[in-house]
């Protein structure tokens, strides 16, 4: 699988060997119960990129652990300790028309129902009751605005802005 860095997304990483046959464990960062499935492949964050195919997995909480193809005893696994591990973006599930990927969110304008310019979105916060988006301001100073429909109205990516209605004080910092 040849694919440059663009073209892939992160799904976990590597946090530690398990046992002694070569299993992993891996920090599961993607939202598809069936990404580390037997006969699934990830790719590396290696020099150059690894293919790994998963021939055995054992899903635990917030983890699972996983035995690839070649990778044979627990010093081969220790050696993947902290590898991160992507898949072609192509490869996602299909979202439905108000789920956005957090990586297409990130530098798409913030704009205000007006259109005047409030920043640029930098980073998403996934959080369990609601994702918060990361708006760098002019001033380099950075706010949080939660993703919700009262506060973020519109996402547009032909226009690249995403509209930002938030309570007075919340993007400057003044609130009561």
């Amino acid at each position: 699988m040849s694919s440059s860095t663009d073209d892939l997304v992160a799904v976990g990483y590597i946090k530690r060997a398990h046992g002694l046959r070569g299993d992993v464990v891996v920090r599961n960062t993607t939202d598809d119960p069936q990404r580390f499935a037997v006969g699934n492949s990830v790719v590396t964050d290696h020099d150059p990129p690894r293919e790994l195919e998963i021939v055995a997995t054992k899903p635990l909480p917030d983890t699972v652990v996983v035995r690839f193809a070649g990778v044979d005893g627990r010093d081969a696994a220790e050696a993947l300790r902290g590898t991160a591990l992507f898949v072609p973006k192509a490869s996602r599930r299909q979202l439905d028309d108000d789920e956005y990927w957090p990586d297409d969110l990130k530098g798409l304008d913030a704009v205000d129902p007006t259109g005047e310019a409030l920043g640029t979105i930098v980073d998403v916060v996934v959080g369990a009751a609601q994702d918060r988006l990361v708006i760098e301001l002019a001033d380099g100073t950075r706010r949080e605005v939660p993703f919700v429909q009262v506060m973020v109205p519109s996402v547009d990516f032909e226009q690249g802005r995403v509209v930002i209605d938030p309570p007075p004080g919340l993007l400057t910092g003044d609130l009561a």
